[in-house]
């Protein structure tokens, strides 16, 4: 049902021009509702009537900075009881403009964080490899001795020294190192 909602999204800022901004609106909204939790509760729950959870939804979007498209939209998810789910149809529009925009996340797991010069270097190597730019999430994992995991969609690059260790493992185990 998410999906539906972000590509209707998409298809409206395709058309004006406008998807990056409506991302970037729905993304800021979704932050609003995540820190705001009382707010969220009260324009989700369906125990009150949606022309007063509207009513509220539309007070808090007159100081926003929002385009009409993206208040409508936001009025829309209230008046279909979708609001609750705000945060995952912005991440899934997210995924939608990467595509369209070419651009592949990619999470980089570490023992400790990398120089800002590591990180630009491995971008360049990234985007080599898979024809696209790529953001990078870095995530930090203690549990790791050395190296690192990259994931990009489904494929994972794992130059864990775990992996390599467990590798060495797996091959005298086969008994190919005689």
């Amino acid at each position: 049902m998410t999906k539906r909602y972000a590509k209707a999204l998409l298809s409206l800022g395709r058309e004006d021009g406008q998807f990056r901004q409506y991302g970037e609106g729905l993304a800021d909204f979704s932050r609003f509702c995540q820190d705001n939790k009382e707010f969220m509760q009260v324009i989700s729950n369906q125990v009150f009537p949606a022309e007063a959870r509207k009513k509220i939804l539309n007070a808090a979007l007159e100081r926003s900075g929002y385009s009409g498209t993206i208040k409508n939209f936001l009025s829309l998810l209230v008046d279909k009881n979708r609001i609750g789910v705000v945060k995952e149809i912005s991440e899934y529009y997210e995924r939608l403009t990467d595509e369209i925009s070419n651009i592949a996340r990619a999470e980089v797991i570490t023992p400790r964080p990398l120089k800002e010069e590591a990180y630009t270097r491995l971008q360049k190597v990234l985007e080599g490899l898979t024809s696209k730019k790529i953001n990078i999430v870095a995530k930090d994992d203690e549990h790791l001795i050395g190296g690192m995991v990259v994931k990009i969609g489904d494929l994972v690059l794992d130059g864990s020294i775990k992996a390599q260790l467990k590798g060495l493992k797996e091959s005298l185990k086969r008994g190919e190192y005689r």
